[in-house]
């Protein structure tokens, strides 16, 4: 027994049923834009994670670490 009760020989029928009907070209451009799209989600979430930490900083903090990332800048400019 497979997976909920299917076999693996059922999947394999059904993924050369899927090849077949979409072909490879297509079965290879949907999963990069899934993958994309994974990818951008990711991304927008670990971005707005930052954005909220930093709202819930008081701005004498921000205003610190502003500093202290302006001086590391200039450094790496020299």
């Amino acid at each position: 027994m497979g997976i909920g009760g299917i076999s693996i020989w059922q999947l394999v029928i059904i993924a050369v049923l899927v090849i077949v009907v979409f072909g490879t070209k297509k079965l290879r451009n949907a999963g990069g834009d899934l993958g994309g799209a994974i990818k951008g989600f990711k991304k927008a979430m670990k971005e707005e994670d930052s954005t909220s930490e930093l709202a819930e900083k008081p701005s004498a903090t921000l205003n610190a670490e502003q500093k202290v990332a302006d001086a590391e800048k200039n450094q790496t400019k020299d």
